[in-house]
C-alpha cells in the first residue's frame, strides 16, 4: 500500500516556523506583548468558534436554497469572514485598547499575531497533525489502513502524488498562506488604528478584506496557479493599502 510522500509534511512545517520566526523578529525589533497576543488568540479563536456553530445553523437551509452555486457560497463564507473574524478582531482591539492593555503601536503585532493563530495554529497545526496521523495509520497497515487509504485517495489524492508534481502543490500552498498572512496582518493594523485612534475609516477598509474567503469556492474550478495568483494578489493589495494609510496615521 502507497503511503502519503513525506514531502507534504514541509508544508505545515514551514509555516508554523515562518509565523513563529516573524513573531519572534517583531518581538525584537518593536515587542510583541503577551496582551496583544492574549487579544489576538480570543479575537481568532472567538471568531472560528462562532463561524462554526454560525454554519452548523445555517449550512443545510443554504445548501437547499443555492445548489452549486459557487457565488453564493463565496458571499456565504465571505461575509462571516468580514463579521466574525474583521468584526470580531475590531472588537478584541477596542476592549484590549480602552483597558490600556496595547495601543497604536501595537498594530503591527497585533496583525502579525493573528496570522500567527491561523496559519502557524489552525492550519499549519491540524495539517501536520492529519499528515503525522495518515503516515503511521498507513505505515501500519491492516484493516484501518485500508480503510484511511480509500477515502483518501478519494478526498485527498495529490497526497499520493510522485515528488515533482507534489512539491508543485506544496509551493502553491505555502504562496496560498503567505496570502492569508498579507489579509490577517492588513486587517490586524487597521483595527488597532481604528480603535486607537479612534477613526472608523481604518476599520472601513479593513472590513472588505474578509472577503478573501469569496474566492474559496473557486479553487474547484480554476486552475491551481490562477487561484493562487488571484489569492496573493488580493492579499498584496490588502498589505499596499495598509502599509499606505499607516503612514499617515495620526
Amino acid at each position: 500500500m502507497q503511503n502519503i510522500d513525506p514531502l507534504f509534511f514541509l508544508e505545515p512545517i514551514i509555516m508554523i516556523g515562518f509565523s513563529a520566526a516573524l513573531i519572534l523578529f517583531w518581538h525584537h525589533r518593536r515587542g510583541v506583548t503577551r496582551s496583544v497576543l492574549l487579544f489576538s488568540l480570543l479575537a481568532y479563536a472567538g471568531a472560528i468558534a462562532v463561524k462554526v456553530v454560525f454554519q452548523y445553523a445555517t449550512a443545510p437551509p443554504f445548501e437547499a436554497r443555492f445548489p452549486g452555486n459557487p457565488l453564493a457560497l463565496g458571499l456565504y463564507l465571505g461575509l462571516q469572514t468580514v463579521v466574525f473574524e474583521v468584526g470580531g478582531a475590531f472588537l478584541a482591539a477596542s476592549y484590549a485598547v480602552s483597558k490600556h492593555k496595547f495601543s497604536v503601536k501595537d498594530a503591527e503585532s497585533y496583525g502579525l499575531s493573528l496570522a500567527l493563530w491561523e496559519n502557524a495554529g489552525l492550519i499549519g497545526g491540524v495539517a501536520l497533525l492529519d499528515f503525522l496521523a495518515y503516515y503511521v495509520i498507513l505505515s501500519l497497515g491492516g484493516s484501518a489502513a485500508d480503510s484511511v487509504y480509500g477515502i483518501l485517495l478519494k478526498t485527498q489524492p495529490q497526497i499520493f502524488y510522485p515528488p515533482l508534481e507534489a512539491l508543485q502543490i506544496i509551493a502553491w500552498a505555502i504562496l496560498e498562506r503567505v496570502s492569508s498572512m498579507l489579509v490577517h496582518l492588513s486587517w490586524g493594523c487597521l483595527c488597532v488604528m481604528a480603535a486607537a485612534l479612534h477613526r472608523k475609516r481604518y476599520f472601513l477598509l479593513a472590513l472588505p478584506m474578509g472577503l478573501i474567503d469569496l474566492l474559496v469556492p473557486f479553487a474547484q474550478t480554476l486552475e491551481i496557479s490562477v487561484f493562487e495568483i488571484i489569492v496573493f494578489a488580493f492579499g498584496v493589495g490588502c498589505f499596499v493599502v495598509t502599509v499606505y494609510v499607516s503612514k499617515f496615521r495620526a
